[in-house]
């Protein structure tokens, strides 16, 4: 059982650092599944204090993923109409075949919702989209250094016990 919650645990991290870039998966939750099912673990100790400290570390991430885009167009002068074309971007991003198209269509919503619906001249919806965009990759950069450091810490707890490995 112990080695069927460890590979569990070891997948959750590997899927939470594909899900940072993937908005569909919630990427460092799942990474904190992984760490929590080390932590049910008999042979492998984790403290609860690890567990706790992960967790708000996730709960923080998580919420700041959605407010560090906002606060991109914000910045860079855009509206609420600019957040909602970009994330209808997103979404049309994520189910469309070609890999790009999750960065290219959130910059695109952003322009059209702020030139159409927000009425400002071309050259603030491009700020305001590019405001956007560069707050979707913070975010994106923010999830992914966090999924990767829970699996380096789940990895470092495994080898602190590799007698339970062989």
């Amino acid at each position: 059982m112990s080695i069927l919650l460890v590979s569990l645990g070891f997948i959750c991290c590997i899927v939470g650092i594909i899900g940072s870039f993937l908005p569909v998966l919630p990427g460092l939750p799942v990474s904190w599944i992984g760490i929590l099912l080390l932590y049910v673990v008999p042979e492998v100790e984790v403290s609860s204090n690890l567990l706790w400290i992960t967790f708000g570390i996730t709960l923080v991430i998580f919420i700041l993923d959605y407010l560090i885009p906002l606060f991109g167009v914000k910045k860079y002068g855009g509206s609420k109409y600019g957040m909602y074309g970009a994330g209808i971007g997103l979404l049309v991003g994520i189910f469309t075949p070609f890999p790009l198209t999750v960065l290219v269509f959130p910059f695109v919503g952003a322009y059209i919702a702020e030139l159409y619906f927000s009425r400002k001249g071309s050259q603030q919806a491009l700020r305001a989209a590019f405001g956007s965009f560069i707050g979707f990759l913070a975010s994106t950069f923010i999830e992914f250094m966090g999924a990767l450091a829970f699996l380096v810490i789940f990895t470092y707890k495994l080898i602190q016990f590799r007698e339970f490995l062989l």
